[in-house]
């Protein structure tokens, strides 16, 4: 598994294009567009035009499609990447990238057909995937013994779709969505749910609000509402009924994906934090030669590269189930990378001291965008539930 700690000539270079997209299209917007009042105003569409310009938007689809055909561990580490020049950033192409890749592996070849040459050509073609409801959260992760409250009745040659889903990344700016509903009255969600394909313009489906968040305001998160809303056969992903395995048998590797989202930030506090203690003079010396400081830095770089190795090694034996993969990877690596950032966030906000508390120093958003993941992609305490259940029950 050497592949995990050793960068490739075309990693590299992935690698390259992405910092330079970073440095030129997100870091001069982020604290800008993060001030927004309005939340939809913290998405651009000129950042995801140049995205798309550069290869980033569309890398994980295959050459068929235009694409570069990214593995997961690469595509972790242009997440990470973008995460250090802002999570909301990170967490839009992260959607879109590894709902590409689920597309690929769960769409029958009608439906790759049908959308995903109209997605490749679009500078502006995003993903989102319909999960979480006000009553469904974790519930979908333990999973507990209930229906979701989003249902489908049987109609002539397709299903008829009422209900809402919320918090939603991409929610109001995707093209295609990945949707969860019950089809199977007296099941709960684990056994009775559907995945449909569902195309933006579809009668019956509309948007409703765009959340207004303490962080991560660059990505939009959104309401989807369906009102006697339509869905052919044909948009039926995989089987009726087996909904819940779509994304654990064709995407184990998304919970290391939002872990290196947020590792991104972690990383971006910890360029602060060392940055100031080398020039911020107290006591008579710059704070990195007080011994305290030095070993919190110490703690620091030890928690991110830690994080870093788990979700490298998750992403990679997603791939290569083979070589050792276990459940408890597709649960704990974002829990590991969230707790560490979150701890690095107020450390780096302690190490600023009073200046750390002001916005002009972007300490402060980097810790709102920092707790973004103690609860996004699964609450922690519930990812734990989670792991055990692999670990003790099955």
């Amino acid at each position: 598994m050497h592949e995990i700690f050793i960068e490739t000539e075309d990693q590299r270079a992935i690698l390259d294009t992405v910092r330079r997209f970073v440095e030129d299209e997100v870091t001069p917007r982020a604290a800008e567009l993060d001030a927004k009042e309005d939340p939809e105003d913290g998405f651009s569409w000129e950042i995801v035009e140049k995205a798309h310009e550069v290869g980033i938007r569309t890398m994980t689809l295959s050459e068929e499609y235009g694409g570069l055909g990214t593995d997961s561990l690469t595509t972790s580490m242009v997440i990470e990447e973008l995460g250090k020049g802002d999570l909301g950033i990170s967490v839009i192409f992260a959607q879109t990238l590894k709902i590409a890749q689920i597309m690929q592996k769960a769409l029958n070849e009608e439906q790759q057909t049908r959308i995903l040459p109209g997605f490749a050509e679009d500078p502006r073609g995003m993903l989102a995937i319909g999960i979480t409801e006000p009553d469904n959260a974790s519930n979908y992760f333990i999973p507990h013994p209930t229906p979701f409250a989003t249902s489908a009745e049987r109609a002539d040659g397709g299903w008829i779709v009422n209900g809402m889903k919320h918090f939603i990344s991409n929610g109001n700016r995707a093209s295609f969505y990945l949707l969860f509903v019950q089809t199977e009255k007296g099941k709960n969600l684990a056994d009775g749910a559907t995945c449909f394909l569902v195309e933006r313009d579809r009668p019956g489906f509309t948007i409703g609000r765009v959340h207004d968040k303490m962080g991560e305001r660059l990505a939009n998160n959104a309401e989807l509402i369906f009102q006697d809303c339509f869905m052919p056969d044909e948009n039926v992903v995989g089987t009726v009924g087996n909904g819940y395995n779509v994304l654990s048998d064709f995407f184990p590797q998304s919970n290391a994906y939002a872990g290196a989202s947020v590792l991104g930030v972690a990383e971006a506090c910890y360029a602060k934090a060392e940055e100031w203690a080398k020039i911020r003079v107290q006591g008579g010396k710059p704070l990195v030669e007080h011994d305290g400081i030095r070993a919190q830095l110490a703690e620091m770089r030890m928690l991110l590269d830690a994080s870093r190795s788990y979700i490298h090694r998750a992403c990679y034996l997603a791939d290569h189930q083979e070589e050792g993969w276990d459940k408890t990877l597709g649960a704990l690596p974002k829990a590991m990378a969230s707790q560490a950032a979150w701890k690095i966030a107020t450390w780096c906000m302690e190490i600023h001291g009073g200046h750390g508390f002001m916005k002009e120093f972007g300490v402060a958003k980097l810790m709102r965008d920092s707790a973004a993941f103690l609860h996004s992609d699964g609450v922690n305490r519930t990812l734990f539930l989670k792991a055990a259940r692999f670990m003790f029950e099955e």
